[in-house]
């Protein structure tokens, strides 16, 4: 098993209601999942392969909840990337060389059998996780923005974290709002329009959360 490491942040949207019930154990809220997901990598490396400062995205699909499977997915790596760091987020954001169900991107790869092919094109990110504010983009495939969510009353930004001391993605994440458009690519989001976001600093190994 290939060794590595990365630290860096994340930027997502789902179609669920805002704290996303998945972070519960419950079922997701109208029963399906969509989501998005955008990552800025600081530092990290694959073996001997340096992945400092790149960039990758990903758009997965599922009819029912992610435990079930039969999901779709397609993976985004920017195209500044060369080869060797190319395939080596391939292997990372796969599941592969990795501990069974020690992170997001091994159980997300396991319940989507349907892969479809990995773009290569420029991927942006900018986020504030203190704001709550963010916005990823793969021009013509898929684009998140993101705000803080609304207090029901008086419309002011509400702050709320989740803290997952054993969970397989994040320690602790921001909740906010957040929409997806999708154009160009293999999969098509229709429902994540003001649900579920959240913006989390990621450390991951292949074993795991690092805390």
């Amino acid at each position: 098993m290939t060794e590595w490491s990365i630290q860096g942040a994340e930027l997502t949207n789902c179609n669920c209601n805002f704290g996303c019930p998945c972070q519960f154990a419950v079922l997701p809220s109208d029963g399906t999942c969509e989501a998005a997901v955008f990552f800025n990598i600081n530092k990290g490396h694959y073996g001997d392969v340096n992945l400092d400062g790149l960039r990758a995205a990903a758009v997965y699909k599922w009819p029912g909840p992610i435990h079930e499977g039969n999901g779709e997915m397609q993976l985004i790596i920017d195209e500044s990337a060369s080869a060797e760091q190319r395939a080596a987020l391939g292997e990372i954001m796969n599941g592969r060389d990795t501990t069974e169900m020690a992170t997001m991107w091994f159980v997300y790869s396991a319940m989507a059998p349907t892969k479809h092919d990995t773009l290569y094109k420029p991927v942006s990110i900018d986020m504030d996780p203190e704001a709550r504010t963010g916005k990823g983009s793969v021009s013509g495939v898929v684009e998140i923005n993101v705000k803080p969510i609304p207090n029901i009353v008086t419309g002011d930004p509400h702050r709320i974290r989740i803290n997952l001391p054993h969970g397989f993605e994040f320690d602790v994440a921001e909740m906010a709002s957040g929409s997806t458009t999708t154009s160009g690519g293999a999969i098509s989001l229709l429902k994540n329009n003001n649900t579920h976001a959240h913006l989390a600093q990621l450390h991951l190994t292949g074993a795991g959360v690092v805390r």
